[in-house]
């Protein structure tokens, strides 16, 4: 079922609208969000420019469309219909444009538009089960073809995993270097210290030693 929806503007990422989900129903929702973020920024710079695309995170989904410079986006199950996660969104992007789609370029801040949220309540709840007759009405429908969208991993599409690893490589690899040259400086002033100070002490050994003998003789 539909777990997430967010609609954003693809000039620059900026987030119009939200389906605001129980996040019981959701674990690491912050998680899955930020991903949503991240796509957002991506689509902003000009990646990612297939219009229509889905994403496989964990055990969800990320479905997204472009249409007039917005992205609407679901997270869904994995097992949730693809035919099923479009057809919803392509139900949003009818309404969004028809009630907001002379706003959408002038909004200056982030979920100018959360009142959309009822609709999106109310249209998940018609998606949410896969068996009404409507459901299965929609997933015999020809017209609408799902196949030829393309289906990416989300650290392909982010580039997320590989940038994370690569930091985290770099660092510990610096930890390393810097423990190792630290255990060097360590052994080069020790070294130094013996270099200039061995002479000084043999001299006040010397010395020592023939005070010593010196005492013992009287």
């Amino acid at each position: 079922m539909v777990k997430l929806t967010l609609i954003a503007r693809v000039t620059d990422g900026l987030p119009l609208a939200e389906g605001l989900e129980d996040s019981r129903d959701l674990k690491d929702v912050d998680l899955y969000k930020q991903q949503a973020k991240l796509l957002f920024k991506n689509l902003s710079k000009g990646q990612n420019e297939a219009s229509r695309m889905s994403i496989e995170t964990g055990s969800y989904i990320f479905h997204y469309i472009i249409e007039g410079r917005v992205c609407y986006l679901t997270l869904c199950d994995r097992t949730y219909p693809k035919k099923l996660a479009f057809q919803y969104l392509e139900d949003l992007k009818n309404e969004f444009e028809k009630v907001n789609g002379n706003q959408i370029e002038t909004a200056a801040r982030p979920y100018a538009f959360i009142k959309f949220d009822s609709f999106i309540q109310k249209t998940k709840k018609l998606y949410s089960d896969t068996h009404t007759q409507r459901n299965i009405a929609k997933l015999n429908d020809e017209l609408f073809e799902v196949h030829q969208i393309m289906t990416r991993n989300v650290q392909e599409v982010l580039g997320v995993g590989e940038k994370l690893d690569q930091v985290s490589e770099m660092s510990s690899r610096l930890t390393s270097e810097s423990r190792v040259y630290a255990e060097k400086a360590k052994d080069l002033n020790r070294q130094a210290l013996i270099r200039k100070w061995a002479p000084v002490a043999i001299v006040i050994g010397v010395v020592f030693l023939l005070f010593w003998v010196r005492r013992r003789i009287w």
